[in-house]
């Protein structure tokens, strides 16, 4: 007797083994990773941890890498790579704005007259303050913060120069009075990832002053940051 022949069924296909998640250093970079990592160089640059030259060969790798495995090595020997901040992907409580371009210092003049900058604007890496028998004023309170490291370097001769910034950074100072009075109120930040404003200078039969402004505060850069843009 002949045995009925059934179909053949067809071969479900093979299903294909789980993809392997990347390793750590092939994620892709994102913008923010790529801005951390630069955050890093400038305040190397600014503490005399890498020349010109290194800074800007390093932030040029920074913005062609691709991914989190490219940027790594470029702050590998820097201080701050140990740090949350080098760490591409972790989560941060500060977005500062996009960083300008490189250039010369921001420079501000008082000679027998006045100069101020105040109100919403981004603040570059290094400001410079001029007074001779004059006034210069620098409210950060309302400023949105291009990197963490902000360095004012105020002169008063025979004037007065005055900073004003939130209540919740890390303020900084270095300087003297010559038959005058040079007084930054050192502030330290509980937050590790808090702006931080130097201001270093000298005034002759003048002032320099910086101090926080009673009731003001940096609470959500990205918050700002996105106003600011139009988003």
């Amino acid at each position: 007797m002949d045995l009925e022949k059934q179909p053949q069924q067809p071969l479900a296909p093979a299903a294909p083994p789980p993809a392997e998640a990347p390793a750590a250093g092939g994620l892709r970079a994102s913008d923010a990773d790529r801005d951390r990592i630069a955050d890093i160089l400038r305040e190397a640059m600014a503490e005399g941890r890498l020349t010109a030259d290194e800074h800007a060969e390093r932030v040029d790798l920074v913005y062609r890498a691709k991914t989190v495995g490219e940027l790594q090595p470029l702050v590998r020997d820097l201080p701050a790579a140990s740090g949350s901040a080098a760490r591409p992907g972790a989560q941060q409580p500060y977005a500062y704005g996009p960083p300008g371009p490189e250039g010369p210092a921001e420079n501000l003049v008082a000679v027998f007259s006045g100069a101020s900058r105040k109100g919403r604007w981004r603040v570059g890496g290094r400001t410079n303050a001029f007074a001779l028998f004059g006034s210069v004023e620098i409210d950060l309170t309302e400023a949105l913060f291009g990197q963490r490291l902000t360095v004012i370097n105020a002169t008063s001769i025979f004037g007065s120069v005055d900073v004003r910034v939130p209540e919740n950074i890390s303020l900084r100072g270095n300087g003297t009075g010559v038959f005058g009075a040079f007084d930054v109120r050192t502030l330290e930040s509980a937050d590790p990832e808090a702006p931080v404003v130097v201001v270093n200078g000298y005034s002759v039969f003048g002032s320099v002053e910086a101090r926080p402004k009673r009731g003001k505060f940096v609470a959500d850069l990205q918050r700002r940051l996105r106003k600011h843009l139009g988003h």
